[in-house]
């Protein structure tokens, strides 16, 4: 049994965790820590203990790991405070603030003999998922070119900010989804290039940003934008012998945003008009056009992950030079941001 302390209790925790850690039987949530735990949105889980004395986590000598699901200038700190206390420890993304925090934060767990890991929920995106079996099927031939898109309408999120922070910038904030995505199957780019803009001008958030990621032949592009009033698709595969395109994202969010939860044994799963559409010609030149029926979306397979790190002491899925590098990324990408 791995046995868990949470510290935050807003909607990173109750809609992105508990749901699929809970839903473990070899993890046990404990107790969760907030600074108001009696003024919090979200209904208390029976069996979990609610406190503000965020000692009765780190002195608990039943738990193990400590889950970070707070604003990211706090990581660092609380991420330390738990390694001090020989906690293993996940952080919710951004990571960090900056690389220079993560290279600190990896080493001195590294020096504890614990594990630290970023919380990179969307690499079990059931689009995501979908996308590598239609590109591992060979199909498509030789990979020339993927466009990952996580696209919004919601104008009124940029009109309502008026200053500019990095830390809350849309790249820091959703770049680390799709960056992670790129990074985690792709690996390491030979070059990078970066167009990432603020819409309603200099001073205001950051509300769009296109990556380029080059790799010999291949080119891998992540776009994201606050004004698409239709969504460009999830994901377009081109290869040499055909393309792949996958027009709706993963629907965990989408249901979990519902309250249409875990128990449902039709959560998060793509109906037919969401099955993305394979065009290519094969070996003999004959044309094909199919549905691709999509895989199953899991975030629990992250705990999944770290259950198997800790206890059975397998390798670290999301490795810490993905993440310092995704760091990075974000770093240089702000860059041009005032």
């Amino acid at each position: 049994m791995l046995t868990i302390g949470y510290i935050g209790n807003g909607k990173s925790t109750n809609r992105y965790h508990l749901p699929f850690s809970l839903s473990r039987k070899n993890i046990k949530v404990k107790t969760i820590y907030s600074r108001n735990p009696e003024k919090s949105d979200w209904e208390k889980i029976e069996g979990i203990h609610y406190t503000g004395n965020i000692e009765e986590i780190m002195k608990d000598d039943d738990i193990q790991l400590v889950v970070i699901c707070t604003y990211t200038d706090s990581h660092y700190e609380y991420a330390k405070m738990a390694l001090d206390h020989g906690k293993n420890v996940l952080v919710e993304k951004p990571f960090m603030l900056t690389s220079e925090e993560a290279i600190a934060i990896f080493n001195y767990a590294k020096e504890k003999g614990l594990f630290i890991q970023c919380y990179q929920n969307r690499r079990y995106d059931s689009d995501f998922l979908t996308t590598q079996k239609v590109i591992e099927s060979g199909k498509l031939g030789e990979l020339l070119e993927v466009e990952m898109h996580f696209d919004y309408y919601r104008p009124e999120i940029p009109n309502s900010v008026t200053q500019f922070s990095k830390h809350s910038s849309y790249l820091y904030g959703h770049g680390c989804h799709t960056i992670d995505q790129v990074l985690g199957y792709f690996g390491k780019p030979d070059n990078i290039h970066y167009d990432v803009r603020q819409l309603l001008g200099a001073g205001r958030m950051n509300d769009y940003f296109d990556l380029d990621f080059y790799y010999q032949s291949l080119k891998v592009s992540v776009k994201s934008s606050y004004f698409r009033l239709k969504e460009r698709p999830s994901f377009v595969v081109y290869g040499k012998k055909g393309m792949f395109v996958k027009q709706t994202k993963d629907r965990q969010e989408e249901h979990l945003k519902l309250f249409h939860m875990l128990n449902h044994s039709d959560f998060g799963i793509d109906l037919p008009e969401h099955y993305g559409v394979l065009t290519y010609m094969d070996d003999e030149g004959i044309y094909h056009e199919e549905k691709v029926v999509s895989e199953k979306g899991d975030y629990a397979r992250v705990y999944d992950d770290v259950y198997n790190a800790i206890v059975n002491g397998k390798e670290k899925v999301t490795k810490d030079e993905e993440t310092i590098l995704q760091m990075e990324i974000l770093e240089k990408g702000i860059e041009g941001c005032r």
